[in-house]
């Protein structure tokens, strides 16, 4: 009896990590002056995506830094009433009540300077937001927009481009409630792809999905796994094949050398007393020159080698 891993398996498909894609848009309206990629494009963070035409924007720009120089000189005038003001009152010549109103125009003087710097600074914000960056380094998988429209961001902000991060793949499975209960963060998956069957990879099951998914009357949860090395071949939506393994069995193994296999199955020559007579057994996992008994034989009983057969 040898110990071997206890797995469940199940099908499942590769996706993209979720924050791996990513929209880009504009927040201000007009027309793309330039758009720089393609899909295809391999692109870094903080590259210049596309360019908004500039000349409105720039124009209000100016417009609020005009209305800023205005209230700074407004409010130099209010200060100097308001300090004139005072010198007149303490010397008499002009009542109370006006002094106050001078005082209340120097604050509505500094509260318009405020508001007029405040949309100038708005306005240079949106003038920035012209030229367009990459917030993440990867690959453009798709462009909506092209040189000469025109763009409107009343109330969304429409989409330039979207980039997929490389590599950023995981291992999403659908695992029967029956057997949920078995599985564990920490787990180790064995799977393969429809594309590639003879390529056994790797992954880790890091979570479960607390929700779960009916499939045709079927009780079925998510087990997510990440990927260690993301081999070139491997793509989003690939359909896998799982072996989650969650534990381990004891299991009856048997050297090759002491299975046949012919047109009645797979046997092997268990040793009695009037000599070995043939036995059919069923058969499991194979293991490094080692197969899994799983039926036909018991622990306690002799076999020999088959001559000839394998």
């Amino acid at each position: 009896m040898r110990e071997l891993p206890a797995a469940i398996t199940t099908s499942g498909s590769v996706r993209l990590r979720s924050g791996a894609e990513v929209r880009v848009g504009s927040q201000v309206s007009g027309i793309v002056r330039e758009l720089d990629v393609s899909v295809g494009s391999a692109i870094r963070a903080g590259d210049v995506i596309a360019r908004i035409d500039p000349r409105p924007l720039e124009a209000k720009l100016s417009e609020a830094q005009s209305q800023v120089k205005q209230d700074e000189v407004a409010l130099a005038k209010a200060e100097r009433d308001d300090q004139r003001g005072r010198e007149l009152l303490g010397g008499g010549l002009i009542p109370r009540q006006q002094e106050e109103d001078l005082a209340w125009q120097l604050q509505s003087a500094q509260a318009q300077l405020a508001a007029a710097r405040a949309q100038s600074a708005a306005a240079q914000l949106d003038l920035s937001y012209c030229v367009i960056r990459a917030p993440i380094t990867g690959v453009v998988s798709t462009v909506s927009t092209q040189e000469g429209e025109t763009v409107a961001a009343a109330f969304a902000a429409p989409t330039f481009i979207t980039i997929v991060e490389r590599n950023a793949l995981e291992l999403v499975g659908m695992v029967d409630e029956t057997d949920i209960g078995n599985v564990r963060p920490g787990d180790r998956v064995r799977f393969t792809v429809e594309t590639f069957p003879d390529r056994p990879l790797a992954a880790t099951v890091t979570r479960i999905d607390p929700t779960a998914t009916i499939i045709s009357g079927v009780v079925n949860y998510g087990v997510v796994a990440s990927l260690g090395a993301v081999p070139a071949f491997l793509r989003p939506d690939m359909t896998a094949n799982l072996a989650i393994q969650t534990g381990e069995r004891r299991a009856l193994m048997l050297p090759d050398a002491a299975l046949g296999r012919d047109a009645g199955g797979s046997f092997v020559l268990a040793r009695a007393g009037g000599g070995p007579q043939r036995r059919t057994v069923a058969i499991g996992a194979h293991v490094g020159g080692w197969t899994e008994v799983t039926s036909g034989l018991g622990p306690e009983d002799a076999v020999a080698l088959v001559q000839g057969g394998s």
